[in-house]
């Protein structure tokens, strides 16, 4: 059984909180073995579904290129064996990425060269606006429906998020002072009944439909690493987004596997009403956390 590469369900990272660490520079972007299928599965993705999973503001298109450009060095310099720079093009896995392609949008290039999801965030005079993105893969959300959105309306439906709230002037106090060499990370997680990477707004939270066997082998927790940095150049913000699936029964593989399912199990049953449901959870997380316990009993 393959050991989770991260486990925010730890208690290292609460729901429903900023939850913001400092972010190594030299850990930015971490591609896997599961790299090549990734990649393929957003190919697919795009050409199914461009209108969702794209989306951009046509003057967004130099901090794209600012983007394309970070990316570029950062992934051949840092992981040259799964990245080779060849002229104006960048092999990956088994594919030849074209870094000029004439008339492609930067974003997507970007996007096609890394497991991580792109969106692009500028600052006007009403607040942080989401103003480019490439997501393929999106927890539960539209992007289409966030575009052109302020980041207080993004996170409206996330208890003690939204307008007004303590929450959301941290958030705007912590991007407006982001430095572009002092970039975060935080991670968020949620329960599905499936590993499926796109995960549109129409296989909503309440996810773990009536009739889903709970079984911890065939229910997955989704986990999302995000990085928050600066562009040093346009100063927008550029949020990486990278999914991670485990099924449940992986925190057996971990060595502190019993304080793990201990704390995932506390954690599922402090969510407040508003909150569980938002994850889908209401009637499913008194006997998830039931499963998890037996874990921790051995």
């Amino acid at each position: 059984m393959t050991r989770p590469a991260y486990t925010p369900y730890d208690g290292s990272a609460r729901l429903f909180t900023i939850g913001l660490g400092q972010l190594d520079p030299e850990r930015w972007i971490e591609p896997d073995d599961e790299l090549d299928r990734y990649l393929a599965e957003k190919d697919r993705v795009l050409a199914a579904h461009r209108d969702h999973v794209f989306v951009e503001e046509q003057d967004t298109r130099a901090a794209q290129a600012e983007v394309l450009q970070l990316v570029c060095e950062f992934v051949t310099r840092r992981h040259p064996e799964r990245y080779r720079r060849q002229g104006d093009a960048i092999e990956v896995e088994t594919r030849r990425i074209a870094l000029g392609g004439a008339g492609t949008a930067p974003l997507l290039t970007a996007g096609a060269l890394v497991q991580d999801d792109l969106v692009i965030m500028r600052r006007r005079e009403s607040g942080w606006h989401l103003v480019a993105g490439y997501v393929s893969f999106p927890s539960s959300w539209s992007l289409q429906e966030k575009f052109g959105r302020r980041m207080e309306d993004i996170h409206a439906p996330v208890p003690g998020f939204g307008e007004g709230s303590r929450n959301a002037a941290l958030i705007n106090r912590m991007f407006d002072n982001l430095q572009p060499d002092r970039p975060v990370l935080r991670f968020n997680w949620s329960i599905n009944p499936d590993a499926d990477l796109y995960y549109p707004a129409s296989k909503a939270h309440g996810a773990l439909p009536e009739g889903h066997q709970l079984s911890l082998d065939r229910t997955f927790a989704r986990v999302e690493r995000q990085t928050v940095r600066r562009l040093p150049v346009s100063g927008d913000i550029l949020f990486t987004i990278r999914i991670y699936n485990d099924p449940l029964v992986a925190v057996r593989s971990l060595p502190n596997a019993a304080v793990v399912a201990t704390t995932f199990a506390d954690q599922l049953e402090e969510l407040t009403d508003p909150q569980a449901a938002y994850k889908g959870l209401v009637d499913k997380r008194a006997e998830l956390a039931c499963q998890l316990r037996a874990i921790a009993a051995g």
